[in-house]
């Protein structure tokens, strides 16, 4: 079958995308391996993901194009998690850590495959990168570094916290609630890829302007994001039953990402939607914005 010039952009694409995230890791394990050590396995690890982040930095900067950094999120976690464990003394809940090895895997497996799925290649870039780097002028630069790369960089690993208490605290811990974060985990991953499906096979038929009220879509009107939200949840949880006492900071992570849902990603992604399709004003009035809830019968669609 012959290859069409888009399919080839793609898979270009995609070759020079993985061959910055193989840098990435090479430089991140070095660092692991022969850098000077902290003493801290969790500031050593938070070095190395910066450092990692850099790199992805440089390519994005190099290609022009800070979509570079967009697998960052999903790819980087189940390493993380895979080394500390690697580095956990004898004494830690191995079911602990099975168990949420597997969410994290599932939910990196999801994320990073619709990455794939709708990535179209380097031509194209994420459009609130250009935002914000017009809205910096002078300090583009600055808030390409800072604000698309290092602070969503610290947000994840800020989210990987709890993983990490629950791979290397000793002890057995609240064995009900870890059963719980499980459940959480997998229900989030498994409400994310549904949505995510919902939403491609909407995007193949759907007409000019046509708002998506279809399916979890007509419950939520970000149904992926409130997954998302879940997901770190279920992480938060895992740390807590690890070490109840230190429920306050291990939730932390968890916190944070639901502000930046709720105080970022959702307004930018509703001013978008209105300013881009006539029919989403009607689905605001209908639908819930983040917690799935039956829609109002009003002119709902079934």
């Amino acid at each position: 079958m012959t290859e069409t010039p888009v399919t080839r952009s793609k898979a270009a694409s995609l070759a020079i995308v993985t061959l910055a995230y193989v840098i990435v890791v090479a430089v991140a394990g070095a660092w692991l391996l022969w850098g000077p050590t902290t003493g801290r396995l969790w500031l050593d690890t938070l070095i190395a993901d910066v450092l990692g982040t850099v790199v992805v930095f440089a390519f994005s900067r190099a290609y022009r194009n800070s979509s570079f950094y967009d697998a960052y999120w999903s790819v980087i976690p189940p390493l993380l998690l895979l080394y500390w464990w690697s580095q956990a003394g004898p004494d830690v809940d191995r079911l602990r850590c099975w168990l949420v090895a597997i969410v994290v895997v599932l939910w990196a497996i999801r994320l990073t495959g619709n990455w794939v799925y709708t990535f179209p290649g380097l031509h194209h870039e994420d459009w609130r990168y250009p935002m914000f780097r017009d809205r910096a002028g002078r300090l583009e630069f600055v808030a390409d570094l800072v604000a698309i790369h290092l602070i969503p960089t610290l947000q994840v690993f800020g989210g990987m916290v709890p993983v990490y208490v629950a791979v290397t605290r000793p002890g057995d811990g609240i064995a009900w609630l870890m059963i719980v974060a499980f459940v959480i985990g997998i229900a989030a991953v498994t409400l994310e890829f549904v949505a995510d499906g919902q939403m491609h096979r909407f995007a193949r038929v759907r007409q000019p302007g046509e708002a998506m009220d279809r399916g979890l879509w007509s419950w939520s009107r970000h149904p992926n994001y409130f997954g998302e939200f879940a997901f770190w949840l279920s992480l938060g949880l895992f740390g807590v039953a690890a070490a109840p006492a230190d429920w306050w900071w291990v939730m932390a992570g968890a916190v944070v990402m639901l502000a930046l849902f709720l105080g970022a990603s959702i307004p930018m992604m509703e001013e978008r939607s209105l300013a881009r399709r006539p029919e989403y004003s009607d689905v605001v009035d209908r639908v819930s914005k983040f917690v799935p809830w039956p829609p109002k019968r009003s002119g709902a669609r079934r």
